[in-house]
């Protein structure tokens, strides 16, 4: 299995990395299917605003909702999510690489991008994802041990990524 992992660390770094490494990547001639995301500090709230960019060509989905200015919980739009899955589902035939920007709660319960990992793997395209700490022990027990484990280096992911078989 081709899966790789990488740390997140603080708020939105491991986003913007991914982002970069996606650019990096396709500018390479990689053709790539996922999705990578951008956050929007919104002013008065909170949290900021999640957007995810469907690779290689987008559409940009939102998958934040607006709960009002005092919430603190998770703001995940369900149904934003499940458009991406849809959207890179449609985009997987012909990649190379699928790029998730995280692997979160709804991948720690088996929803979410879970159905499209397993697909990838079954279809030897390689998976590389961000995975906080919180849902790090849920990751590694969908991985059972076969994830490769990279730092959040974009030299390192770039020259995993390049020495993949075609």
């Amino acid at each position: 299995m081709r899966l790789a992992v990488v740390p997140a660390s603080r708020r939105g770094e491991t986003d913007l990395l991914l982002s970069e490494v996606a650019s990096d990547l396709m500018r390479a001639g990689l053709r790539l299917a996922g999705v990578v995301q951008t956050n929007t500090d919104v002013p008065g709230r909170h949290h900021c605003d999640m957007d995810v960019r469907v690779l290689p060509d987008g559409p940009t989905i939102c998958i934040s909702q607006n709960l009002g200015p005092a919430a603190r919980g998770c703001r995940l739009d369900p149904d934003g999510l499940e458009r991406a899955v849809a959207a890179v589902a449609l985009r997987l035939d012909g990649a190379d690489l699928m790029i998730l920007n995280k692997f979160g709660k709804h991948e720690a319960e088996g929803r979410g991008f879970v159905p499209l990992i397993v697909e990838a793997v079954s279809r030897d395209i390689p998976v590389l994802l961000g995975v906080s700490d919180l849902n790090r022990p849920a990751f590694d027990t969908f991985a059972s041990g076969a994830a490769i484990p990279l730092p959040a280096e974009r030299a390192a992911i770039l020259d995993w990524a390049q020495r993949l078989p075609a």
